[in-house]
């Protein structure tokens, strides 16, 4: 993969999770809650607006603080960015920088030579990896900060190496938190679902991707990974781009690290293979049961083979996307109704959601 696909792009408004993981093809949404956590103070109407406070003239100590954590990360299809997270040389990034690689070169910038470093780990579904590198000396590892308190107007920085440029900074705000998004499929890489990612401003770039989104302070709150296609096609939309949440990239190399593959997903699956189902004329009609997982949600509930799904939740689930769409916000356990047409019948179903199989 070259240095020109290594951020994705997602369209404005699409949301699907189909998944291949365990015995088939779940539909699945990270539980992971990426939301704001504070809430302005109510205004008064005595009250008299005091004057805006400005920001800083220059993040240069935050760079300096923070560039000595960021890696380039070469393979031999292309190039990304990754974090330090520990002192034992562990670096997170996206699964689309590692791709099918297994041997890696990462440099800190500054750095006179490369250095090599191997795969610990890959989670395509939240496009994350981890690799490690065999040298760990003078990589410092990042401080993370809680992504679940970031809220919409912070000030952020990415930090990374678009188009190989070394040490790259750009500057932005928080736009939205838990947006969600899919990224294609490329070479080497499936498509992923990132249901609770946060949207920034600050430009992303090919070759930021796998780097880190860092607050004001200083602190890892995302992984940048993709960057909003044009609805007209022609190129990335600008200022959109999109960071997986620190607290879930934390967690799922942590998983890595401790056992080589992901143990616990944190996405609520259905439990059944499914295909979108087109109508007489050619537009998509619902979601189709290929198969039920065994001894999954769907499997209890009375799902089979041939059914089509047609709501989730009170929400039309005209393709697959649609009941990504009407699973995001859903949690392993958490039982939804599910209108099923069999035999030219519409029957309402509760189902119990269960988990997306780990790596």
């Amino acid at each position: 993969m070259n240095t020109t696909q290594r951020v994705r792009r997602a369209g404005l408004a699409t949301v699907a999770a189909l998944v291949i993981g365990g015995s088939g093809v779940a539909i699945g949404a990270a539980a992971t809650d990426s939301s704001a956590s504070g809430t302005p103070a109510a205004a008064t109407a005595t009250a008299t607006p005091g004057p805006a406070t400005p920001g800083p003239a220059s993040y240069a100590s935050v760079v300096r603080q923070v560039l000595p954590s960021v890696v380039l990360i070469r393979t031999e299809n292309g190039l990304g960015s990754g974090v330090v997270l520990d002192t034992k040389g562990n670096i997170v990034t996206n699964a689309h920088v590692a791709g099918d690689a297994t041997k890696f070169q990462v440099q800190v910038a500054g750095d006179t030579a490369p250095r090599s470093a191997k795969l610990v780990g890959t989670y395509p579904p939240d496009d994350l990896a981890v690799i490690r590198a065999d040298d760990p000396s003078g990589l410092q590892p990042a401080t993370f900060g809680d992504s679940g308190k970031v809220q919409a107007g912070d000030v952020v920085l990415a930090i990374g190496n678009p188009l190989g440029l070394s040490g790259s900074v750009t500057q932005g705000i928080i736009s939205a938190t838990d947006r969600a998004v899919t990224e294609p499929a490329t070479d080497g890489s499936p498509a992923a679902t990132l249901p609770g990612a946060i949207q920034t401003s600050a430009p992303i770039n090919p070759g930021n991707s796998g780097g880190a989104l860092v607050s004001a302070s200083g602190q890892v709150v995302g992984i940048p990974t993709l960057a909003a296609g044009s609805p007209q096609g022609g190129g990335q939309a600008q200022g959109i781009g999109f960071a997986i949440p620190s607290n879930l990239a934390r967690d799922i190399a942590a998983q890595i690290i401790d056992t080589g593959h992901v143990t616990n997903s944190h996405r609520a699956a259905i439990g059944a293979e499914v295909a979108t189902v087109l109508g007489p004329d050619g537009t998509a009609g619902g979601v189709g049961v290929v198969a039920v997982t065994s001894g999954g949600g769907a499997e209890r509930a009375g799902l089979r083979a041939g059914d089509v799904i047609t709501a989730v939740a009170g929400a039309q689930t005209t393709d697959t996307t649609a009941l990504s769409q009407a699973l995001a916000a859903a949690k392993p356990g958490d039982k939804v109704t599910v209108t099923v047409s069999r035999d030219g019948q519409d029957r309402n179903v509760q189902v119990t959601l269960g988990e997306l199989p780990g790596s």
